[in-house]
């Protein structure tokens, strides 16, 4: 099981002294919390990818490599990419340079984007986002597998006998999560090729990332990549920790007021009930996270949303410190209590490089 964090880096106001940090303090912070993370004991660092303010997110793989060379261990990911305004060609090498610098420690999650004035500014229209996001993946999936690629689709100019470079690191390309909020096509996408599932675990009740991921299986066995339990799911959540359950909800309320993905909708009490969020006692969220399994069945990575609408850095600083000490251990321990051993741990880059070996010895 795969634990880590998630910044979607919006600049916003601290809603405490309602100054914004600047982009440059907003890009250095969210450097820092990779860092952070990798030296808490978790997993992966993300980043979303956004081209509109307050966000400074715009290009994943230029923050993802300079964190490359400020860590050793952490995987390096994002929140999404969106599949759908960005050229599968960039994506392919601009990735693959990430994943050899990073030594492998790199993958992604691809998605469409939810901000609709996006699409025409890179020369799409926001009514072709399924569309889309089917032929760029198709694209994008055969230029880390073919070296020569004929191609003629909808949305791209042909390409004749062309090669992306640099080639995928030891011919392994980076693994592909496929992140969908709402849309089961991007679920039969996933199931199809064999890739992860991520639910963002954010926004809508429990319930509905449980069909998403109940289709999401039953399409992963349907293809033939193994059973229900063997399919690939990540499970994103907002959790916020004090010492205390009314510490937390104390300290956390005026960021979830002020935040883009939660704020100005259901009360905070409301949205807790509701959705899987969780904010209290590092035990509270414990006991929250742990009734995802009950729900989504024994699953692979884990990331929170951590540091924004304005959160300090001293505060996230000390989130990361109380997952890492006092939630991650915890939960490693109860989550991995009557895992069948068929289940599949996440994949890796060494993970996958040995079965591309014990394939290739097989035949």
């Amino acid at each position: 099981m795969q634990f880590g964090i998630f910044s979607i880096g919006d600049a916003l106001a601290d809603p405490a002294t309602g100054r914004p940090p600047t982009e440059n303090e907003r890009l250095k912070t969210m450097v820092a919390l990779a860092v952070a993370a990798e030296e808490a004991g978790l997993d992966v660092f993300a980043t979303g990818e956004h081209h509109n303010p307050p966000f400074v997110s715009s290009s994943p793989t230029t923050l993802l490599s300079h964190i490359a060379a400020r860590t050793s261990r952490i995987i390096l990911s994002t929140s999404t990419t969106l599949i759908t305004t960005n050229d599968p060609v960039k994506i392919a090498e601009d990735y693959a340079v990430l994943q050899h610098l990073a030594d492998g420690r790199a993958d992604l999650m691809l998605g469409r984007g939810n901000t609709g004035p996006v699409y025409p500014w890179f020369g799409q229209d926001v009514r072709d986002g399924i569309p889309l996001a089917i032929e760029n993946y198709a694209l994008l999936h055969r230029l880390w597998r073919e070296e020569y690629i004929d191609w003629e689709g909808r949305f791209r100019t042909p390409l004749q006998s062309f090669t992306s470079v640099p080639r995928p690191l030891d011919g392994v390309p980076p693994f592909v999560w496929h992140g969908s909020v709402r849309s089961p096509e991007i679920a039969e996408q996933a199931a199809f090729y064999g890739d992860g599932f991520f639910v963002n675990n954010l926004f809508m009740p429990t319930s509905h990332f449980q069909r998403l991921i109940k289709l999401y299986r039953d399409r992963y066995a349907h293809y033939g990549h193994g059973t229900r339990d063997q399919a690939i799911v990540g499970v994103g959540g907002l959790a916020f920790l004090g010492r205390t359950s009314q510490e937390a909800k104390r300290a956390f309320r005026p960021y979830f007021d002020n935040s883009p993905m939660s704020g100005h909708g259901p009360s905070m009490e409301e949205y807790m009930e509701q959705t899987p969020m969780a904010v209290g006692s590092p035990q509270e969220v414990i006991d929250k996270v742990m009734t995802f399994r009950d729900v989504y069945g024994d699953y692979q990575r884990q990331l929170f949303a951590l540091g924004s609408a304005g959160m300090p850095l001293k505060t996230i600083r000390e989130q990361i410190d109380l997952l890492g000490g006092q939630v991650v251990p915890v939960l490693r321990k109860e989550l991995a209590k009557n895992r069948p051993v068929h289940v599949p741990d996440a994949p890796t880059h060494e993970s996958l490089l040995a079965r591309v070996s014990t394939e290739a010895t097989k035949d």
